[in-house]
């Protein structure tokens, strides 16, 4: 919520507003309307993440009823009584939808079917709290699990960033087309002077997700509580009541967990051992340069008939998303794209990893066989593709 209205502030200042981008936004140039949608970014800055089940993103696929996740719980929140109660003491009154639209964003909105569409003002608003380069939530959670994982991975200068951020026409995209030619949609990008800073929070981002949110510990963890909440839970789901989502957090799980640690007959049992007393799964295999796609999802799946589904696990590091393209506003007044500008950018690594991973009971036997078996597993993994 601070960054948001930081961010808010920085690209909304009369000075730093073109005359172009008023006669497109309009709203920006209307400093009466700036108090409302001011609190109002910053309101779905606060909410955006209210829909996250405990533990936030792990395993959320598989706990909630099909057509549900965070983003639709989110929506659900923000307009129940829960929050309307508090929507009606606010002064400027904020319309929930909006508060909603600019929580989830264009794309999660048009996904949920919701019929709303943003005009080029709310969607430039909707990009500073959820955009895939600037969002205020990216910044936040970058900094944030930096700090509390004690790394220094996610650090970045946050601070350079936001005091160069601008609403930059999108430049031409066109082959052939002139520089000069006038630009796209408006869109948030940053002054030619926030280029590194931008850099580096995208290479904060990979180091983090290579270095934290995919190493191999963290991802069976995110496994084996994924196993005891489908034993624990109700029907193996959480509840989509707004009253029922609020009334579990964190806390409750690790309580029922530590209860089912230590009763052998408690649903979950076993999981919540391998939780709370480290005995969780191990790598046996890990991807290796050169192995094709789908290599080690062959191997756990062998590993799984062989030894029993229950002892073998199949973890991955997500695929590369494609490379972040924004305006730069350079030093010559022009829209340029961020990646006619940046290497860094454009080559960006990705973080592949693959993992299979075992019960540790069996960890040693299980390597010995799949070492032995990995060229003909792998082999025939393929032929079956190519068949």
């Amino acid at each position: 919520m601070e960054l948001a209205g930081r961010i808010y502030d920085v690209v909304t200042r009369e000075d730093n507003v073109t005359d172009e981008i008023r006669e497109v936004v309009p709203t920006m140039a209307n400093s009466r309307e700036h108090s409302y949608w001011r609190s109002v970014v910053r309101l779905a800055a606060l909410c955006h993440d209210t829909g996250h089940l405990p533990f936030s993103h792990a395993a959320e696929e598989a706990l909630l009823p099909k057509g549900w996740d965070h983003e639709r719980m989110t929506w659900e929140i923000i307009h129940s009584d829960v929050l309307g109660a508090v929507w009606k003491t606010m002064v400027p009154k904020p319309d929930p939808d909006h508060v909603g639209m600019l929580a989830l964003g264009p794309r999660k909105i048009e996904k949920l079917r919701l019929d709303f569409a943003f005009s080029p003002w709310e969607g430039i608003l909707a990009e500073i709290i959820v955009g895939d380069v600037f969002g205020a939530d990216r910044i936040d959670y970058l900094l944030r699990d930096s700090l509390h994982s004690g790394v220094a991975y996610g650090r970045f200068d946050h601070n350079r960033l936001i005091d160069t951020l601008r609403v930059i026409p999108q430049p031409p995209r066109e082959v052939g087309e002139s520089v000069d030619s006038p630009g796209g949609e408006p869109a948030l990008g940053c002054k030619r002077g926030g280029l590194e800073s931008a850099e580096a929070l995208l290479l904060a981002r990979y180091f983090m997700f290579a270095q934290v949110y995919f190493h191999p510990t963290r991802l069976i963890y995110d496994a084996h509580l994924k196993d005891f909440l489908q034993a624990w839970l109700p029907e193996g789901k959480f509840r989509i009541g707004v009253q029922d989502h609020l009334g579990i957090s964190d806390n409750e799980v690790l309580a029922a967990m530590a209860s089912a640690c230590n009763d052998p007959g408690a649903p979950g049992h076993d999981h919540a051992k391998r939780i709370l007393t480290r005995k969780h799964f191990r790598v046996a295999q890990t991807r290796r340069p050169g192995d094709p796609a789908g290599a080690m999802r062959a191997m756990a799946e062998a590993a799984g008939k062989e030894f029993g589904e229950g002892n073998v696990r199949y973890g991955a590091s997500p695929r590369r998303p494609e490379p972040p393209d924004f305006p730069v506003l350079d030093r010559d007044g022009r829209s340029v794209s961020s990646l006619s500008l940046s290497e860094v950018m454009a080559r960006l690594p990705a973080s592949r990893d693959e993992y299979v991973f075992v019960a540790p009971e069996i960890r040693k036997d299980a390597r010995g066989w799949m070492n032995s078996r990995r060229d003909e597993i792998i082999k025939a993994a393929n032929e079956g593709e190519r068949d």
